[in-house]
């Protein structure tokens, strides 16, 4: 579903350059759970976001289902975006205007589902993430879980093959972070979506597919990995 070939993307010019993904090199296919750790500044959000093309490469291919997004035109885009991926942020990014159901309708009219069938299928969306009696609530009075689910339906808009997700546990005590990866998890398993979610928490890395560790822009083998294959030579 994603294929990441020699990938690089520099911040500035010059002197000033900094180097946030060096050589990355990365499959991910449908129906999988890839989680990315590593430190902070080790270039996990700056890869999902190019995965998801809120950034442009500055080298390399990225292609999205078959099409390739590296150097394709800025216009073209959302379009992209729209069609392949829903996205899910730690800070949760709701509406305290709008109520929960507003937030979902919003995210479908921006798919161009409007009307009756915005509310409908919000509705419906509401009540897959276990919130059906949450619709006319505002983020203020819910639960940090409840956000996050009012924000994995939001995500779900449009029915995109791609989910990814940006700590999206790390606001959560430890019993909703638990439910939002169970919900992640079956939408891989049971939808064959694919899931992308960059996480700091060891808590939900038994829902993984496949942990795939990043430090200084690159991909690398974790520590513990590589002693034991100097053990077994």
């Amino acid at each position: 579903m994603i294929e990441i070939r020699d990938l690089h993307k520099t911040y500035g010019k010059g002197q000033a350059a900094v180097s946030a993904l060096s050589g990355v090199d990365l499959h991910v296919s449908a129906g999988e759970v890839l989680m990315l750790m590593g430190p902070s500044g080790s270039g996990k959000t700056t890869l999902l976001s190019v995965m998801g093309c809120i950034l442009q490469a500055s080298s390399g291919s990225v292609k999205v289902d078959g099409l390739e997004v590296v150097g394709l035109a800025e216009s073209k885009l959302p379009r992209v975006r729209l069609k392949h991926f829903g996205f899910i942020f730690q800070g949760f990014n709701l509406f305290p205007a709008l109520t929960a159901r507003e937030n979902v309708e919003l995210a479908l009219k921006l798919k161009g589902v409007g009307g009756a069938g915005a509310r409908k299928r919000a509705a419906a969306l509401l009540e897959q993430v276990g919130l059906a009696d949450k619709l006319k609530a505002y983020p203020a009075d819910l639960s940090g879980g409840q956000k996050q689910r009012i924000a994995i339906a939001r995500a779900l808009a449009g029915d995109p093959p791609i989910i990814l997700a940006d700590e999206p546990t790390a606001a959560l005590d430890s019993h909703s972070g638990q439910k939002v990866m169970e919900m992640l998890a079956g939408l891989a398993r049971e939808d064959g979506r694919t899931v992308v979610v960059v996480t700091h928490d060891n808590r939900v890395l038994h829902y993984a597919s496949r942990i795939v560790h990043i430090a200084d822009g690159r991909v690398v083998k974790p520590v513990a990995e590589e002693a034991k294959k100097e053990m077994a030579a």
